[in-house]
């Protein structure tokens, strides 16, 4: 059974300083006014405590974990139970990593992800983030409300990393940034039927939904935002389902959401009842996934392609009109 969850984030809205202390004190300002909000899950921008700052090497202003910046986040993240998303240069092992820590409502460290794709500093390619080394993996973290994943700006020009987040069945993924990054996040969102919320250094940051729609953003005056989402949803294809979201609304009204698509053919279904379940209305009402709906297509191509007939199969449409409301 899924239950709702505030998501928040932040943008850094281009205000830098000259030293990580000083970054850091603004955006845990930031940060700050944002769990005035009570959320679940916050995230910060990319590295937000080191750029700018001039002068040193990147192995002196890297940080170990536990570090300052893990630490004053993670006394946060214990005192209003919430899960903070901490974006900061680390260094382990004398390896340098751009990282997102993963802290958990105790305040201790879940897990790390270590971005895969850092970008050229150097026109020969020979040097990437001034010394970053990249990571190896694309983990997914499991909290208490589901499944989360988290890329890092320039691993939006990478779609193996977003495609292997969606196999491992994320529901949420976190994208931390320097820039806006635009609307290739809500075609991940799209494609892949997770959220996207991203936090960025510049002035949109966004929440956007499992359709690709923005929710919400946040601009240059405006540096926090935040939405309350269940990540137990479902999209699914309107083929054979045209009647599916007034047979919902009907029997469900103010007690779950449906959001509408049209043009891409698709509607999201997301309970706003925790007693109802995604599981529990796709028996009720007879809709499957659009991931399903798919995956059913590949299967018969299989056996077309072999000069074959494809084996009945037995969707929970049933044999409903495929493109018209029948209720």
């Amino acid at each position: 059974m899924g239950r709702r969850i505030r998501v928040a984030t932040i943008c850094q809205a281009g205000r830098f300083y000259k030293s990580t202390e000083e970054n850091r004190k603004y955006v845990l300002r930031l940060l700050d006014l944002t769990l005035l909000h009570e959320p679940d899950i916050v995230c910060l921008p990319e590295a937000f405590t080191t750029v700018s700052v001039t002068g040193k090497s990147i192995e002196e202003i890297a940080e170990s974990i536990p570090g300052p910046t893990t630490k004053v986040v993670a006394e946060r993240a214990k005192e209003h139970s919430c899960y903070i998303i901490c974006p900061i240069l680390t260094k382990r092992d004398l390896v340098v990593y751009n990282s997102a820590i993963v802290i958990d409502r105790s305040g201790d460290v879940l897990g790390i992800y270590d971005k895969v794709h850092p970008v050229t500093s150097s026109s020969d390619y020979t040097l990437f983030e001034r010394g970053v080394t990249p990571g190896s993996e694309v983990p997914v973290f499991d909290l208490d409300f589901g499944r989360i994943g988290i890329q890092i700006c320039f691993d939006i020009c990478f779609p193996e990393g977003w495609e292997e987040l969606a196999r491992k069945g994320a529901k949420l993924v976190f994208w931390s940034s320097a820039y806006n990054g635009g609307f290739p996040l809500q075609v991940y969102a799209c494609l892949h039927h997770y959220y996207v919320v991203s936090s960025v250094r510049s002035d949109k940051s966004r929440i956007i939904d499992p359709l690709g729609m923005i929710l919400d953003e946040t601009d240059r005056l405006k540096n926090v935002i935040y939405r309350d989402i269940n990540l137990d949803f479902v999209v699914a294809h309107y083929d054979f389902n045209h009647s599916i979201p007034d047979l919902i609304m009907k029997k469900y009204p103010g007690r779950v959401e449906i959001r509408s698509r049209v043009d891409d053919a698709h509607f999201l279904v997301e309970p706003i009842d925790e007693t109802i379940t995604t599981e529990q209305l796709m028996r009720e009402f007879g809709f499957e996934p659009a991931s399903k709906y798919f995956q059913r297509h590949k299967e018969a191509y299989k056996f077309l392609l072999e000069g074959k007939r494809p084996p009945p199969q037995k969707a929970a449409h049933g044999d409903r009109p495929q493109y018209a409301k029948w209720a």
